[in-house]
């Protein structure tokens, strides 16, 4: 290829040799860091843990959101069975005065 124009490829040869050299090293390194980048996706995103510990959990925002009269009783445990698992009024339905009662109070008003 540098011998086009004469025993030392003349001018210009060696600057295009580099330039397309650069180029495509260039372009095997965009390739392998967007192969990393896309299988380093398989995770969660940065900054952002599933479950983190330390910040209030579903029930107790629930039960929050009842004490300040926001929700009633029928929805405050339609939801707290939805988040257990269980069907409204089934067997993870709270029972009053047990760990899962609204706060203010052991009875129903």
């Amino acid at each position: 290829m540098l011998c086009w124009y004469g025993r030392h490829g003349g001018g210009l040869a060696w600057l295009a040799t580099s330039v397309s050299l650069f180029l495509f090293l260039a372009l095997l390194f965009v390739i392998a860091l967007l192969i990393v980048r896309a299988l380093g996706r398989s995770g969660p995103p940065r900054g952002e843990r599933p479950g983190t510990p330390g910040g209030p959990g579903a029930e107790q925002i629930l039960a929050e959101r009842y004490a300040r009269g926001e929700i009633d009783e029928e929805e405050y445990r339609r939801r707290l069975a939805t988040l257990r698992g269980a069907p409204p009024g089934g067997p993870g339905a709270p029972r009053w005065g047990g760990p899962g009662a609204p706060p203010g109070g052991d009875s129903p008003s």
